[in-house]
This record gives structure tokens, sequence and C-alpha cells, in this order.
């Protein structure tokens, strides 16, 4: 059983595609759950769409009472997931880092998102004592190979105090197609097979350790 959130401090980071499309990748492991904490609820929309799609995880929008609702779904499920809002600063994202075992950081190629993410790792820093077992790890993501700035952007990230994954997403029009017909890429067959196995690559990074 894991916890994992995932937090971010501006939006268009591709926090919410990350949530679900790592939901989808852990299912066949045992039940997963993703908890939508961000007031939008674009998780939960995007569940709505889906409908009763096979192979899609469930989803619970739950942006008040977020560590009742996480100790509840613990109980039940081999994963829960939560989508926390893009504010290192709101309540949500402090009480679901006191709970996980795992903090996924997605970061765009961007020099502004990257300043956004010293901010969470000074509230990571924060919430260790309470939570030593917390592992965080930055997400490179919407990554364009071909940029010189998208190329620099893992180096300029390890400046931080937390670790980078080697596994880096990139931008694919398939993580747009996949929200507007409810699906996530490991849904969407040949179209979406290198999304997915950027997922599978990453979720075995996070579990590398355990």
């Amino acid at each position: 059983m894991s916890i994992i959130v995932v937090v971010g401090n501006k939006g268009g980071t591709g926090k919410t595609t990350l949530a679900l499309n790592l939901a989808a990748g852990l299912l066949p492991g045992g039940p997963v759950v993703v908890i939508d904490a961000d007031p939008q609820q674009s998780a939960y929309q995007w569940r709505l769409v889906g409908g009763d799609r096979p192979g899609l995880p469930a989803v619970v929008a739950a942006a008040h009472g977020l560590e009742q609702t996480i100790t509840a779904l613990r109980e039940t499920h081999r994963h829960v997931i939560v989508d926390c809002p893009p504010s290192i600063k709101a309540p949500q994202t402090e009480a679901a880092l006191r709970l996980a075992e795992h903090a996924l950081i997605p970061v765009q190629p961007s020099p502004m998102d990257l300043w956004a993410t010293t901010h969470i790792a000074r509230t990571l820093e924060r919430v260790r004592p309470e939570n030593p077992s917390l592992r965080a790890m930055i997400v490179m993501s919407q990554i364009e190979p071909r940029t010189t700035l998208s190329r620099l952007m893992p180096e300029a990230a390890a400046e931080l105090d937390l670790p980078v994954a080697s596994t880096a997403l990139r931008r694919r029009s398939i993580h747009r197609h996949c929200v507007l017909e409810g699906r996530t890429v490991f849904q969407a067959g040949r179209r979406g097979s290198e999304a997915a196995a950027e997922i599978q690559s990453l979720i075995a990074e996070i579990f590398a350790d355990d």
C-alpha cells in the first residue's frame, strides 16, 4: 500500500494528467483510487467523461476533509494517489504530504516553474519531522527534446535539494486527446504506447527502493 501525492506550485505543469495516468499504470497491481483535492476538480470531471469505460481508476472528489478521506481509502486500496491543488500553500497539500510515502513534483521546462519548485522544497522540509519516510522526486514534464531549454532543465533542476527522476515525460498530443475522451494513455492503443511506456518507467523509479 502506498500514498502518492502529486504537487505543484503553479498550474499547467501536467499534474492532473500525471496523477490519472499513474493511477491507470498501477491499476493492474490492485485497487487504485485518485483523490481529487483540487477545488477545480479536473480529475473528477475527467472521470465523469470516462463513464463506465473499463480500465479507468476510481476518482473521488475531496477538497475538504482530505486527511479523513485518505485514511479511509488506504484501508481498501493498494495505492491512493492525491491530485493536490496547484499551490504549495493550500491546506490540502500539506495535509496530503504529512501522510504520503511519495511526493511527485512535475516541472515544465521553464525557469519560472523551476523557481516555483523551491517553495515546494521548503514545505517538504517543514513536514518531514512529522513524516520522515516521505520521499520526493521532481518529474520533468512536457519535455520537447529538440529544444535547448528542455535539454538544460534536468541539469538545472538537479541544483535543487530534491532528486530528479531519470524518466522525463514528453509533450505529446495524445494526452490532450485522452482528456477529451475520458481515458488514459493506457486505453489509447498504439497511439498511447510511448506515453504509457514513460509512465511505466516512472512507476519503476518510484518503487525502486520499496
